[in-house]
């Protein structure tokens, strides 16, 4: 028997599944925005943020006696369900969506209302004991509520992403470390330059991600200014006087995040600097990320006809028509979750400079890329330290042979013999195939002892040894 409840608003009346916990406005959203069949339940912190938005508000009002304390707490208790990872199947619209998040805010409303109504013993549906908008948004609007939910949402995913940059930066090091000794060619505009170490490549690696966690790290930052208590457009319209300085230190207890109210409500409610800040610091990672896997490609390419200098771990059949091809399947996809964090970035910030006097009404949008972009980021980070860095070997034969064949070995004879008689060398090396090691000999200009050591690979690799 499929039960029914009826629900009212400005529009008209509906009837709502009684087994569901949401209500009106969420049937209507659902029917409006059938867009991207992702759910708000696809981004758990974003729901989690939700609810701990809506605890907050509830333990302020408690606070200060402008909500009667069971339904305050009864709000609480459901909030703190939907925290430990009850009801999400209820969390049911589009992530994209007009209104400027209302949808997303009113799902949450009627969610929790509903659960905290079943846990004062009343049916899903009698508002009338304690009411979606009247209780649980009391002193709320979707503009201070869903800014402050995403900021929330967007640092517990921002802190996975950093965790799994340590990750990969730590992989890098190890590798760093393990060919420390190993003398490579260097090259510049794809051209043999001077000699260096393979450890040398993997522990610039390791900084570079590094220094991107840093960039992301800071950006961070600029989420915990909220501009919850502003209401509306920033004003604190129908919230209490002390409404703002109490929800926005319980939620700061509730979450453990450091969040404080913004200096200008009215500014923190239409800009939307920090997502900005932080989309630029992900794509900044994004790209030198994937130019890092493009290097790990060429340097593995071959591994007879191309540079072949590094093996990466074999993990799949490369072709289905070529025996014995193996590719280098883990930075490609690499690459790819970078492209699309490049495309992601390009439509925050056109979501960001579409926003109009007092309200964007793109945050959604700018959520779903920002989220999706920091956990994607995050897996790519852990997949490429483990399943593809950690295994990496060096071609130790090759590397060598490539050095002591490479007419830039003369770089090295710079300080004895002067540009002029080095340069001669190199041009003979690359007409004759033979090594400048050999022509350097042949010529008389060094001794042997002397050759031995500035041609060193060891001392090629630390000159200042």
């Amino acid at each position: 028997m499929n039960v029914r409840r009826e629900e009212s608003d400005l529009i008209g009346s509906r009837d709502v599944p009684q087994d569901v916990y949401y209500g009106i406005h969420t049937l209507r959203a659902r029917e409006n925005f059938p867009l991207t069949g992702v759910l708000l339940s696809a981004h758990p912190e974003l729901v989690t943020a939700l609810a701990s938005v809506k605890e907050a508000a509830a333990l302020a009002h408690a606070e200060l006696g402008t909500l009667p304390e069971p339904r305050a707490m009864a709000i609480v208790a459901a909030c703190r369900e939907i925290r430990g990872g009850g009801l999400r199947d209820q969390f049911v619209v589009d992530v994209l969506q007009g209104g400027a998040g209302t949808s997303s805010n009113m799902n949450a409303n009627e969610v929790i209302a509903n659960r905290a109504l079943e846990l004062l013993g009343h049916p899903r549906g009698a508002y009338e004991f304690l009411h979606p908008n009247d209780d649980v948004n009391r002193g709320q609007s979707t503009n201070d509520v869903y800014p402050t939910a995403v900021k929330i949402a967007l640092r517990e995913a921002a802190g996975r992403l950093l965790d799994g940059m340590t990750v990969l930066a730590d992989a890098f090091t190890d590798r760093g470390g393990a060919f420390a000794k190993t003398c490579k060619l260097g090259r510049t505009q794809l051209q043999d330059a001077v000699p260096m170490s393979l450890g040398h490549e993997f522990d610039a690696f390791a900084l570079t991600v590094r220094d991107d966690a840093a960039h992301v790290q800071h950006a961070t930052g600029a989420l915990c200014e909220v501009n919850l208590g502003g209401t509306a457009i920033g004003t604190g319209l129908n919230a209490d006087p002390g409404f703002g300085r109490a929800v926005v230190a319980h939620l700061a207890a509730v979450t453990g995040t450091p969040v404080h109210q913004a200096r200008n409500l009215m500014e923190s409610t239409q800009g939307v600097g920090a997502f900005l800040q932080l989309s630029g610091a992900v794509r900044h990672f994004a790209l030198r990320l994937s130019k890092i896997c493009n290097d790990l490609r060429l340097l593995s390419s071959g591994p007879t006809a191309g540079l072949g200098e590094i093996r990466l771990p074999a993990l799949q059949a490369g072709s289905s028509i070529m025996p014995g091809k193996v590719n280098p399947v883990v930075p490609e996809a690499v690459n790819q979750v970078c492209f699309d964090v490049f495309g992601a970035d390009a439509a925050v910030s056109m979501a960001a400079q579409a926003g109009q006097l007092q309200l964007n009404a793109f945050e959604p949008l700018i959520a779903h890329l920002l989220l999706n972009s920091l956990n994607r980021l995050d897996s790519a980070c852990r997949v490429l330290a483990e399943r593809c860095v950690l295994g990496i070997e060096a071609n130790e034969e090759r590397l060598s042979d490539l050095v002591e064949r490479s007419a830039g070995l003369a770089t090295a004879l710079n300080p004895v013999l002067g540009y002029r008689r080095t340069t001669d060398l190199a041009r003979r090396s690359l007409l004759t195939g033979r090594t400048v090691r050999e022509l350097a000999r042949e010529s008389g200009l060094l001794s042997d002892e002397q050759i031995d050591v500035l041609l060193d690979h060891g001392r090629l690799v630390r000159p200042e040894l």
